[in-house]
């Protein structure tokens, strides 16, 4: 499942998340990525074991296709 967040506002040393719901969610600040600020948009993968693997493979299969893709038409 993946869950689109926005920086609502930072609290102190935490991170109000907003949903596309509007729901709100608390999250250590220094859990976010590096440079994160208000307004921002998160992704948010939430998967069991089994779907981990499987996001981890294909995510590794998308890296190296556009490692190896020298663009065919570039010289």
């Amino acid at each position: 499942m993946l869950i689109k967040l926005t920086i609502d506002r930072f609290e102190g040393d935490k991170a109000v998340l907003k949903t596309e719901e509007n729901e709100t969610i608390v999250w250590l600040k220094n859990k976010l990525p590096q440079g994160s600020r208000e307004g921002a948009k998160l992704l948010f993968l939430i998967t069991d074991d089994k779907e981990e693997e499987k996001f981890g493979k294909q995510l590794a299969k998308d890296i190296l296709n556009e490692i190896l893709d020298t663009g065919g038409d570039k010289q």
